[in-house]
């Protein structure tokens, strides 16, 4: 007969799921289970194994979402089981899982009645080992965690289980197993053996002889094994595979250097507090699986995950210490959590490597230096330098597979940022980082490695992620019998370092992307969960006021620096830039938590900077205005304090004329009309129109916005398509000020109501709107545009330490992919020697285009995402009350559209009471590209002054600090503070330190005052 093997392999498949699967454990004697319902939030072991357990049967529903049940199993190994060879008695847990992604639904953790961890149970990782006196008696306690599958396979429909308010009472899981069974090792082997040789054959072609072997042999144990005796003849089914099994990779087969890896959001479809509980589930699992297999590596990331370890469960994370010295458990990132890097300031992102980098080093002895950020939403440009400073210089993600228009043409290459740091970049070609080692992934791995006939290696993480969980023991037999396999890649367990030696060594000369690496996908992250961003970008700039007065304080009185305040509010900005929770994308609790935090952050750093401030300035009756500016403001020197001076004498007034309002300082003419849209721009100095013929400026837009997928993630390009100009329903007043005039404007529409402010800057070319919204929109999208009649081929936007060029066309697929871009405080367009600054103070999301005029050539349209309204995860995401402040500045050159955003995001303070108002700076800088981005006190506490400098212009700099008190000695450092030889610092002497700085360069300098 003809041989079919379409036939032959849905025979095998059948075999393993009716023969081999049942197979798996010879038998099973159920466990005496009683429970405990936590009434609300979880709580220690000591605290819940004292209450009174209640008994339960099989099949009893426990588990109101996000509720916790502690089961307490206790039995005994049946005696008899201990004469059968080849097996090995361990627990079985099934707490009613369901087909839902591991992760993303109830889970367990496993304890000793002493309160020791043992391991986790979850949905593909149920065995828990028995480690039983002569007895053989079990006794194991098991908390449960009644997590809700917010995910729904992700279908992106509204859920109620994001709030516990919402999230209802039913009871979400049964309990199915809580089973001694006797695990049949060879069986076991056995579907190991299968799963391998099934998935390698399904990745080769027909007409392989590979595949036909493989395939004949499977069909050939199926025959030989006996259905009614699977345990008593699996040997012989191994015996059969073994030639198979036994035939060694190609020499050219592409080589996967394995690391166990378990990504673990720090938030997301759950809070941060069931991330403390994932953290101990999977680390468990890790400490289980190195205990059983040596060789086996595991990497993990975020320092904060290990800092709540240490607090939460001392136990467990000092087992972890012992894996980190033995080389088994490898701490990688050097960042204190998986950050998104679009949105963080430049300052909080190297804050999250000298608070990752810090701990690591504390705790471990480990300076991690590859960057191992697999799954944020776009690399930002300056990354390489802040990734050099930081003492790294490997980096690691595999993010930018979910492009959706164009393919990165490298898997392996050198990453140039704004400043022409170049770091080793790896992107895994297997693209995921919650690989399982089958056949399918490894395939996938070879056949995309874009680097073939240059490079032969790939990294391949390994274990299940998002959720937590992490490898399995299935995942290490699939590592040990690929690791030399004819027809699969090769595929050897490792560690981070030992790939990135191994790639550098053989690919010395690799190719260069240079700046940003841009995700095309998840646009909608620059915008969503607004509160979330406007307290990020609040915070970051108090702390900067908080180091500054607090370091000016500490040095000219000697007051006490509040280190350990100050880096405990550093740790939770740092967290909650985790790369779901600052775009935007996790559920309504962690948004809710997020916005309190940003709430008591802010009260601390107001009360340092008004302890610090008094404590400079002393007690009295004078009032102080005090600027932590890099730039003077209002005769108020920068970072320094000054005399409040009554406001000289204005004629910036608003007049109402026949078409509307106009207003004018002197430097600039606006003219608003009737529906509160800017008609008119006239630059008094250079005598020039900056609104286009027939265009408004301050034109609120509404979008539909309805993405394919992925609701709080995506800007799909369509939302174009559906636009309405906010032009009618207006009410306009003006507000006479003592000082100056301000232009009211009312609007409503939809369910919203919106009221915008308009006025002119004093003496100043700029326009200031604040534009306050009561939102509550279903899928939309608000945004503010500025069509302005500049032709501009390109843009700037400000990231972290500089800026990137954008262009404004979209000649390429590339371009016209990058429809939406983040930006921080400021963008400028303009033509030679003219442009002009749109400054935020709250804002990411932006799109600049060229817009046709009425007249030949085009105009530049600016616009702003101020606001959306995305269904899930979270139903109610960003209703409510909002404020966003925009300028315009006109006649802008970059340098000035530097100093507008620091203008904007650091406003001038008052200080009442204090007794001598005038302090000067602890610094001055003699060049404006050279700007000052921290002022802080050293991290050791030896007493040293530490100012971190960057080049902002984008040109080369040269400059000199000079410090405003005695200095004993003056050293550049990394971002550690420890010293360096890098460029830059080209003499000091005295209190001053000459620079000459590269275009974005960024320095760090360290000030030893004199004793």
């Amino acid at each position: 007969m003809h041989y079919n093997s379409s036939l032959v392999e849905a025979r095998i498949r059948r075999f393993r799921a009716e023969r081999l699967d049942p197979a798996m454990y010879r038998r099973t004697t159920p466990l005496n289970v009683s429970a405990w319902e936590v009434p609300d939030e979880p709580v220690p072991f000591t605290e819940a194994v004292s209450n009174s357990f209640l008994p339960l049967s099989m099949g009893s529903a426990w588990g109101r979402p996000w509720g916790t049940v502690w089961f307490h199993a206790t039995g005994s190994i049946p005696p008899q089981w201990a004469a059968e060879a080849n097996t090995r008695a361990e627990l079985v847990v099934d707490l009613g899982f369901t087909g839902a992604q591991s992760g993303f639904q109830a889970e367990g953790t496993v304890y000793t009645p002493t309160g020791r961890i043992v391991k986790a149970v979850e949905p593909l990782n149920r065995a828990v080992p028995l480690n039983t006196n002569d007895d053989g008696a079990v006794d194991l306690y098991i908390e449960a965690a009644a997590n809700p599958n917010v995910a729904q396979d992700f279908v992106f429909t509204p859920t109620p289980y994001g709030d516990k308010v919402t999230a209802g009472d039913e009871q979400l899981y049964r309990l199915n197993q809580l089973d001694i069974a006797l695990l049949d090792v060879p069986v076991w082997e056995l579907q190991q053996d299968f799963t391998a040789l099934v998935g390698l054959l399904e990745q080769l072609p027909p007409s392989s002889p590979r595949r036909a072997e493989i395939l004949r042999a499977l069909d050939r144990v199926v025959d030989a094994m006996d259905p009614d005796d699977v345990s008593g003849t699996a040997a012989e089914g191994r015996a059969m595979l073994e030639p198979v099994l036994a035939k060694p990779a190609t020499a050219s087969a592409h080589r996967l250097h394995a690391v166990g890896h378990a990504h673990i959001d720090s938030a997301w479809l759950w809070p941060t507090r069931e991330t403390v509980r994932k953290v101990a589930r999977t680390f468990s699992n890790v400490c289980d699986l190195i205990d059983a297999n040596p060789r086996f590596v595991f990497a993990a990331s975020s320092a904060q995950q290990y800092a709540w370890l240490k607090e939460f469960y001392p136990e467990l994370f000092n087992r972890v210490k012992d894996k980190v010295a033995s080389g088994n458990f490898v701490p990688v990132g050097g960042m204190w959590v998986e950050s998104d890097t679009n949105l963080p300031g430049g300052e909080a992102l190297a804050r999250q490597f000298v608070a990752g980098k810090s701990f690591f080093l504390r705790e471990f002895g480990i300076d991690c230096e590859e960057v191992w950020l697999p799954d944020s939403f776009g690399y930002s440009a300056a990354l390489p330098q802040i990734v050099a400073a930081a003492g790294a210089k490997w980096f690691l993600t595999q993010k930018i597979s979910w492009n959706e228009t164009n393919v990165m043409p490298h898997h392996t290459f050198n990453w140039e940022g704004i400043d022409g740091t170049r770091i080793f970049t790896h992107f895994p070609p297997v693209d995921t980082y919650n690989s399982d080692l089958c056949g399918e992934e490894l395939a996938r791995a070879e056949q995309q490695y874009a680097e073939k006939g240059i490079g032969t290696t790939s990294l391949v993480p390994f274990g299940y992620g998002d959720g937590g969980g992490g490898p399995t023991r299935e995942m290490l037999a699939a590592a040990k019998r690929v690791e030399s396999l004819e027809g699969s890649p090769t595929v050897t367990l490792s560690s981070p370092r030992t790939f990135f030696e191994d790639a550098e060594s053989e690919y010395p000369e690799p190719p260069v992307w240079s700046g940003e690496l841009y995700l095309e996908f998840h646009r909608g992250t620059y915008t969503s969960q607004a509160r979330t961003k406007r307290g990020n970008r609040r915070s970051e700039h108090l702390l900067r006021e908080a180091e500054l007065w607090a370091t000016t304080a500490t040095v000219r009185t000697g007051a006490v620096y509040p280190a350990e305040a100050l880096e405990k509010i550093w740790h939770t900005v740092l967290l909650q830039q985790f790369h779901d929770i600052l775009p935007g994308t996790s559920i309504a609790w962690v948004h809710q938590e997020a916005e309190r935090n940003y709430a008591d952050v802010a009260i601390q750093l107001e009360s340092i900077i008004d302890t610090a401030a008094r404590a400079l300035l002393g007690d009295g009756d004078e009032t102080a205005s005090i600027n932590a500016s890099p730039y003077e403001v209002s005769g108020v020197p920068a970072m320094g304090t000054a005399q409040l001076t009554a406001p000289a004498e204005t004629f910036n007034r608003i007049a109402e004329v026949d078409d509307g309002f106009v207003a004018d300082n002197g430097k600039v003419r606006m003219r608003v009309d009737h529906a509160g849209l800017i008609r008119s721009i006239v630059d008094l100095a250079a005598d020039r129109e900056l609104v286009p013929a027939g265009a408004t400026a301050n034109l609120l837009q509404l979008h539909r916005d309805t993405p394919t997928q992925w609701d709080a993630w995506d800007i799909d390009e369509h939302y174009r398509r559906n636009t309405e100009d906010l032009s009618g329903a207006v009410k306009l007043e003006v507000e006479r000020g003592e000082v100056r005039d301000t232009l009211r404007i009312t609007r409503e529409f939809g369910a919203s109501r919106l009221v915008q402010t308009l006025r002119l800057e004093d003496d100043d070319p700029t326009i200031n709107i604040s534009t306050e919204v009561d939102w509550h929109e279903q899928k939309k999208l608000l945004k503010l545009a500025f069509p302005l009649d500049v032709h501009a081929d390109r843009a700037a936007s400000e990231i972290q330490f500089g800026h990137v060029f954008r262009p404004t066309h979209a000649n390429t697929s590339w371009d016209a992919a990058r429809f939406e871009t983040a930006a921080h405080r400021w963008v400028h367009v303009g033509e030679e020697n003219y442009g002009v600054a749109v400054a935020n103070d709250s804002t990411y999301g932006h799109d600049i285009t060229r817009t046709p005029a009425e007249t030949r050539g085009n105009a530049t349209t600016v616009r702003l995402s101020l606001l959306r309204a995305p269904k899930f995860p979270d139903p109610q995401a960003d209703q409510g009350e909002h404020t966003m402040n925009v300028s315009l500045r006109i006649g802008a050159s970059i340098p000035d559209a530097v100093r507008e955003g620091y203008r904007m995001n650091l406003p001038v303070r008052t200080v009442s009471g204090v007794n001598t108002p005038a302090a000067a700076p602890l610094f001055t800088i003699s060049n404006p590209a050279i700007v000052v981005e921290a002022v802080k006190m050293a991290e050791d506490g030896s007493g040293d002054v530490v100012a971190r400098l960057y080049e902002a212009h984008g040109t080369r700099a040269r400059g000199t600090v000079t410090a405003d008190f005695a200095v004993a000695s003056i050293i550049a450092t990394d971002l550690l503070e420890r010293e360096v030889s890098a460029s830059g610092l080209t003499a000091h002497a005295d209190r001053e330190a000459k620079l000459e700085l590269r275009p974005f360069q960024i320095i760090t300098l360290r000030f030893s005052p004199e004793a």
